[in-house]
């Protein structure tokens, strides 16, 4: 049986900035020779962008639109981000993903932390390799969008919980240091997404409060003044945009964003309960089949107040989430660290924890099952950017087959390992095979995948030809945020006939970005004036938001 020790041998100061800074270079291929991603990031972008050449730091808007949906916190973050590196007019992605590597990676070190107090130094390590590497966050740190940094607050919440429930468990006092780190990380959490980290950092003490029908964990968090921290950082803000908005935020954020979220399934996100469960496979892996494995100690050792606190964490969280309406595989971000640290918790202490296959038929045949699936999982990962690129771009890439032959074999290695019951070797042969193939795949394939980026190529084409020093953009069949901000939000994306409005109009300036499957419509639009149409190219690929695929030509007029 697994016990608390207060004295357990923890990560050194030295160690945990090591694994920081391996962190950070894994993370850091493909931030900034990927694209923006559509379509939520490059709206943040481009909305950054805009606070940035406004100066209205308050009301956030892309185009002329108001982008009601969160507080400003984000934006703030990759505002100063872009003015530090000065790269605010030539549009470079790289500044609005800083945020989020430093706070991904700053996440990966206090996952570590607690991990080494909770469990020991070993189980410290291995919480952060089983986070590093799995999927999803392999993607959410690479993007210039809210999670990352949210899961920072999050876990420097818990970081103060945990100190406060060492301290409580080592009958110490808890100085009001913790009490205030724990309530300013949610009051910078309720700067980035609002009320939605009140789930994880609230949720966990209560949950414990109830399991436990005790509320001195509680109480240490000095709930009687702290809220008021929580409280100063984000008042002054939401008086200013309750002003500007005249209250449309509030109605739109909470009522529309928050709350029908919960209600129905936004933007086609609606899925049944069990959908988390589902994608963890995919998102966690190569950690998921060893969340699996662990699953009859984390049950034997349930009533232990290290394993106690931490399904505290995961659980409430877990469940709201299942069962709200809307469903993205990013919403359970903020329990992965838990996850991590309970597994790795689970193998690094002692021998009894995984001994061999379940002894019940019908656990063994469900651990086999999830074990084959978390193989093949493996093995698409693995050939996926030879068959992306062989699919998308009819290349056959020496680079991307080196890696997935390298990938392959480690896989294999793995399965081997876990059939001889080798969790331990398994765990790290895998990790390496994600490693390997994570940096593959942002230095050798996504690189390579020009079908898929539109937006860069057509902000190409325009920019080739630009009639004028200010030219009018109408974009008629590609609607996407990214071509929005790669071409500095100076674009119209209108119909047809409103395309061809805006180019009689302003004749000699105006150029549009047009579909064949549109272009019956267009030159009807332009009547008598169609003879004087003149292409300048065209630009075909795969617009993966939707699945369509398009071939769009620029066009103007010539002179009369």
């Amino acid at each position: 049986m697994l016990t608390f020790r207060s004295g357990a041998q923890r990560l050194s100061g030295r160690a945990l900035a090591l694994l920081g800074l391996f962190a950070f270079l894994i993370f850091l291929p493909g931030r900034a020779s990927t694209p923006p991603f559509d379509r939520d990031e490059p709206r943040y972008m481009e909305a950054t962008a805009q606070m940035l050449e406004s100066g209205n730091f308050v009301d956030v808007r892309f185009q002329d639109k108001p982008r009601y949906l969160q507080p400003a916190g984000i934006y703030w973050l990759e505002a100063a981000a872009v003015a530090a590196s000065g790269t605010l007019h030539d549009r470079a992605v790289w500044p609005y993903r800083v945020p989020s590597l430093l706070a991904m990676t700053a996440s990966v070190v206090l996952t570590a932390w607690m991990g080494s107090v909770l469990f020991g130094a070993p189980a410290g390590v291995g919480a952060a390799v089983l986070l590093m590497t799995s999927v999803l966050v392999t993607a959410e740190n690479r993007m210039g969008t809210i999670d990352s940094c949210l899961l920072l607050t999050v876990l420097l919440a818990q970081t103060a919980l945990l100190r406060a429930f060492c301290d409580r468990e080592s009958q110490r006092p808890t100085p009001w240091q913790t009490s205030v780190l724990f309530w300013a990380a949610i009051g910078c959490g309720l700067m980035l997404k609002g009320p939605v980290i009140l789930i994880p950092s609230l949720g966990t003490p209560l949950a414990l409060a109830w399991v436990e029908r005790n509320l001195s964990l509680w109480r240490r968090l000095r709930p009687s003044w702290g809220w008021l921290i929580s409280l100063a950082l984000l008042l002054p803000w939401c008086v200013a945009i309750g002003v500007v908005s005249h209250g449309e935020f509030f109605r739109n954020a909470v009522g529309t964003n928050f709350l029908g979220k919960v209600s129905s399934g936004q933007q086609a996100h609606g899925l049944p309960p069990g959908y988390h469960l589902l994608v963890f496979l995919i998102a966690f892996w190569p950690g998921s089949f060893f969340v699996a494995a662990v699953l009859p100690a984390i049950w034997q050792n349930r009533h232990l107040s290290t394993v106690r606190y931490l399904l505290c964490w995961i659980v409430p969280h877990w469940l709201v989430f299942e069962a709200i309406a809307t469903k993205l595989p990013h919403y359970v971000l903020p329990t992965y660290p838990a996850i991590a640290i309970l597994t790795a918790g689970m193998l690094t202490r002692g021998a009894s924890v995984w001994t061999g296959w379940p002894k019940v038929l019908w656990g063994r045949v469900l651990l086999a099952v999830y074990g084959g699936a978390w193989v093949l999982v493996g093995v698409a990962l693995s050939v996926a950017g030879p068959i992306l690129l062989w699919t998308l771009e009819h290349t056959l890439s020496p680079a991307a087959l080196v890696l997935a032959g390298g990938c392959l074999p480690l896989v294999g290695l793995s399965a081997v390992l876990i059939w001889r019951s080798e969790l331990r070797k398994a765990l790290l042969t895998s990790a390496v095979c994600a490693l390997l193939l994570y940096t593959g795949l942002f230095l050798v394939v996504v690189p390579r995948l020009h079908s898929i980026w539109l937006a860069p190529r057509l902000t190409s084409l325009v920019h080739q030809y630009q009639p004028c020093p200010t030219t009018d953009v109408a974009s008629v069949s590609f609607s996407e945020p990214s071509l929005v901000f790669l071409l500095g939000g100076k674009v119209k994306l209108v119909g047809a006939q409103q395309a061809a409005t805006m180019m009689l109009a302003n004749r000699a300036c105006t150029v549009a970005l047009v579909d064949e499957r549109d272009r019956a419509a267009f030159m009807a639009a332009l009547g008598d004036a169609q003879g004087a149409v003149v292409s300048h190219g065209a630009v075909s690929g795969l617009n993966y938001s939707n699945g369509h695929h398009l071939t769009i030509s620029l066009y103007n007029l010539s002179a009369p």
